[in-house]
């Protein structure tokens, strides 16, 4: 199934992301893992690319149990940076082998040793240009978006100008970076909607479920944390329960909100945690079930 008929759907929508093993011997307790997600049968899982070291390969047996075992439509990401055009085709054409139809173009993080290469010598620099090519295979085509401005970016304005070329190119739908605070998600939806910017947005939530989390949650989105939430971390922080409790609180409160303002497709960054997705999802049942 294509995620963008998903999203274009009035129902309201609840989705997962995984990520997949750094190497063989972790696999089976990743595989698992995801199973169990995909056993809540949400309105469709995605599967990060190479995330903490892992391959494409991984990416894709990941995906293709979820489908073939438990019938969840799958998002596979995709990364293009520092990549050659035979390397990407090759990708292309395993994910199109493995009955893959939504792919989530992205150039992927510029690494402190990537940041020193010739990037003169690449052949993909956005993400964009990744989105051309998938364009001409027949997938369903998800982008990235930042309410709070990609942090490369000169400014807002000029970040939704390069968000509109991706839309314009061929992505079909787009997914936020984590954020903690409602209202800049309301925001950015206004600007992205006025500079015609219409494809469906799904709001990313990221459980913040221990203290540890948040430095690098900061540090990989640059996400304003208010002082709502930082009350929680500074009262629970030392305590892995309550911690824990009070994270999947803060984000199924996050979630209520913005289904109560018309925002009808959230993805939950679950890091692979089901007892977390499931407890997201219990805290919503009635919502999700009624509406």
């Amino acid at each position: 199934m294509r995620i963008i008929d998903i999203l274009k759907d009035e129902k309201l929508s609840l989705s997962f992301e995984v990520f997949p093993p750094k190497s063989d011997t972790n696999f089976e307790s990743v595989k698992d893992a995801t199973e169990k997600i995909a056993l809540l049968k949400p309105s469709f899982m995605s599967v990060t690319y190479g995330a903490g070291g892992g391959t494409s390969k991984y990416t894709l047996d990941i995906a293709k149990n979820i489908e073939k075992t438990h019938s969840v439509p799958m998002l596979t990401h995709l990364t293009c940076v520092s990549s050659t055009k035979e390397t990407v085709k090759q990708r292309i054409a395993d994910m199109k082998n493995a009955g893959i139809k939504n792919v989530m173009a992205l150039r992927g993080d510029l690494t402190p040793e990537l940041e020193k290469s010739d990037k003169s010598k690449w052949h993909y620099h956005h993400a964009i240009d990744l989105i051309k090519e998938l364009k001409d295979n027949d997938f369903c085509i998800g982008g990235a978006c930042y309410p709070e401005v990609h942090p490369e970016s000169l400014n807002q304005k000029d970040d939704i100008m390069h968000l509109k070329e991706k839309v314009d190119a061929g992505c079909q739908f787009l997914t936020t970076q984590m954020f903690f605070d409602n209202n800049l998600l309301y925001n950015f939806l206004y600007k992205i909607r006025e500079a015609g910017i219409t494809v469906p947005v799904v709001a990313g939530i990221m459980p913040i479920t221990n203290a540890n989390q948040v430095e690098r949650a900061i540090k990989l989105s640059g996400s304003f944390m208010p002082q709502r939430f930082k009350s929680i971390v500074d009262k629970f922080g030392y305590d892995k329960d309550a911690m824990k409790q009070a994270g999947i609180a803060y984000a199924t409160d996050q979630i209520i909100d913005l289904y109560a303002n018309n925002i009808t497709n959230v993805h939950v960054y679950s890091m692979n945690k089901p007892d977390v997705a499931e407890k997201i999802q219990s805290n919503l049942s009635d919502i999700l079930g009624k509406i």
